[in-house]
């Protein structure tokens, strides 16, 4: 049994071959049916984002399942293989392990480190249990990765920094409120951005939640998702002292917040500090809001710093978890190499007990029809010795004649000789 990976991501792959060869939710449990109907394949899942499409396989032998493989991709998905060619990377057992235990722990995301992906591995691994379409080795191999991921965010620091705007907007947030429980937002526009951002706010459960937008449609169908209020553009001004922290990330190419509202904000809120958070370019907030006392106001630009400072906090934990992942992905392929020993063993002993069987069942037939007892067990070691000791005779007499004194050596050790 070899384990393969194979695929395309955002490194090999742009989105618009990407996109082509993406396995959607509703076709994913006949694509691997499909799949397993390949006569080489014997477990196989389908991971399958906006940044990979990957194939996770046991199969009976690499010699000719790659060709096999390629031909199922492209005829599924109605590609020439000269599509596909310069395109795909292929890894096998201990490549492949290593290669899902990175995918796993984000170290072969388009953002270092990122937490969503593992999400992803989990569900892809879910719908291959749910269509029964793992062995024993694939599912321990996706079990050892989850694990993997979570050693590796536990002792390292590879996911603790903000790496995305909108995390970076958050995180920034936290940082100058003690609790986001007390805490009232107000977010401008609803693109993806603002999206993400709501996202995470819901997930620190601030107090309050508002969104503002050109269109109350948009906007509703994120407030509805988070539970947040909705207010348009122009209810800015009157609304804008209930809040604590401002997010705006629109595509208006002038100012939607100025200096002279936010100062009426103050006065209503009594001077109490408001935080502005300015994702947009150009820019929703005027540059002198950031002249106001109790106001802190920070740009896009801040934000990018905060980002690459935090990218090279990742680049440094991603070191430790190379090496974490180097390590337990040996120790998964010396798991693998005894389970061959299992089952030689289990076919050995098999194989023993037949022998074993026949002969004392001859044995007892024959003492039944009278023949002396003594006689017929002594009878029964000898030919139960000759049978066992036959096939380990003939390996170590053509090991002798070949001179091949390692396989002899081997064959010693295996046998206990050396013991007498």
């Amino acid at each position: 049994m070899t384990l393969l990976a194979l695929g395309i991501n955002h490194k090999t792959a742009p989105v618009s071959l990407r996109e082509r060869i993406s396995f959607s939710p509703d076709t994913l449990g006949e694509a691997l049916n499909s799949l397993h109907q390949q006569p080489l394949v014997q477990s196989g899942v389908v991971l399958s984002t906006c940044n990979r499409t990957e194939l996770y396989l046991s199969v009976e032998s690499d010699d000719s399942a790659r060709a096999q493989l390629i031909n199922w991709l492209c005829q599924y998905h109605h590609l020439s293989k000269e599509e596909l060619a310069d395109s795909l990377y292929w890894h096998s057992d201990s490549d492949a392990v290593n290669h899902l235990m990175r995918v796993a722990c984000g170290l072969d995301s388009l953002v270092l480190g990122e937490p969503q992906i593992l999400g992803q591995v989990k569900k892809a691994f879910a719908e291959s249990q749910e269509c029964q379409k793992l062995n024993t080795e694939l599912e321990r191999l996706f079990q050892k990765s989850f694990s993997v991921a979570k050693r590796v965010r536990t002792e390292t620091e590879i996911g603790s920094s903000a790496v995305s705007v909108a995390f970076a907007a958050c995180t920034l947030a936290r940082q100058i409120f003690e609790s986001m429980s007390n805490v009232n937002v107000l977010l401008v526009g609803a693109g993806e951005t603002i999206e993400l951002v709501a996202r995470y706010l819901r997930e620190h459960q601030v107090k309050t939640m508002t969104i503002a937008n050109r269109t109350r449609e948009r906007a509703q169908l994120l407030a509805d998702e988070v539970g947040a209020d909705v207010i348009t553009l122009p209810e800015i001004d009157a609304s804008l002292y209930k809040a604590d922290i401002v997010i705006s990330s629109t595509a208006s190419p002038l100012p939607i917040i100025g200096k002279g509202m936010v100062e009426r904000s103050l006065k209503a809120r009594r001077n109490q500090p408001m935080l502005f958070i300015d994702i947009a370019v150009p820019r929703d907030i005027e540059p002198e809001v950031g002249d106001l006392s109790n106001v802190y106001l920070y740009t896009v630009d801040d934000l990018h710093s905060i980002i690459e400072h935090n990218l090279s906090q990742r680049r440094a934990a991603a070191v430790q978890a190379e090496d974490i992942v180097r390590q337990e992905s040996a120790n998964f392929m010396t798991w693998m190499r005894s389970q061959s020993a299992v089952s030689a063993i289990k076919d050995y002993r098999a194989m023993a007990e037949d022998v074993r069987d026949e002969l004392v069942k001859k044995a007892l037939d024959a003492i039944a029809q009278g023949a002396d007892v003594e006689s017929t067990i002594s009878a029964l070691s000898h030919r139960l010795t000759n049978r066992l000791i036959h096939a380990p005779t003939k390996s170590l007499q053509k090991a002798a004649s070949s001179g091949d004194l390692e396989q002899l050596n081997v064959l010693r050790d295996s046998l206990g000789l050396d013991q007498y």
